[in-house]
């Protein structure tokens, strides 16, 4: 084939590959508002030392800890801003309290703990289901942080009530803090084919890209 042929194929295969994400991107990424899901929440990350069973049961020890001492910070916050805001303040002490949590426990791990963006994948939290993509969050590192993950929502307050929560309650906290109806019912009409497949476009977007 001619090398000038060879390119013109080449563009015209970029093109329509393009046009393809163009396509899919209209039908799949967020739309009307619905981005704001991203900047509405912000996400708990604790990642343990390693896989061990010990590790394992410390990393719960310590989110149950930091928890604690989050969800009092967060009493009364009324959207991200303020929640990042006391949670930004609060990291000396939230650090403080997980190590204080591991030496109680025998461990001298040492823990580093963050509030920034960070990519997740879609999550299921028993009635509700997050997009993949991007969301604030507080990340607690422990000791080499090589071993499985916990995650939840920490703002709104979700990840001690997210098992047992009705959904009629759950809509109220959500709404307070800026959704409306419609962005509510992306994270919790999980079984919607249209989202879905939005789900597995955004994730696989995360994957291209990185």
């Amino acid at each position: 084939m001619h090398i000038k042929t060879k390119k013109r194929v080449g563009f015209i295969a970029t093109i329509a590959t393009l046009a393809l994400l163009i396509v899919l991107g209209a039908t799949y990424l967020p739309v009307h508002g619905e981005e704001d899901i991203y900047d509405a929440v912000i996400r708990l990350h604790v990642l343990a030392n390693s896989d061990s069973a010990e590790d394992q049961a410390l990393k719960m020890q310590v989110r149950d800890a930091v928890l604690t001492v989050a969800s009092e910070a967060l009493e009364g916050c009324q959207n991200r801003d303020e929640a990042a805001t006391q949670l930004t303040a609060l990291i000396p002490s939230l650090t403080e309290t997980a190590e204080e949590t591991l030496r109680a426990k025998g461990c001298d791990d040492a823990v580093i703990v963050t509030l920034s963006q960070e990519d997740y994948p879609t999550r299921n939290y028993e009635s509700f289901c997050f997009p993949a993509g991007e969301y604030l969050s507080l990340r607690v590192m422990i000791g080499e942080a090589e071993g499985q993950n916990f995650w939840c929502v920490l703002f709104p307050p979700l990840c001690m009530t997210a098992a047992t929560v009705q959904k009629e309650q759950a809509e109220e906290e959500f709404i307070a803090v800026g959704l409306n109806p419609d962005q509510y019912a992306i994270i919790t009409e999980t079984e919607n084919t249209k989202y879905k497949l939005r789900f597995k476009f955004l994730e696989a977007l995360q994957g291209w890209f990185r």
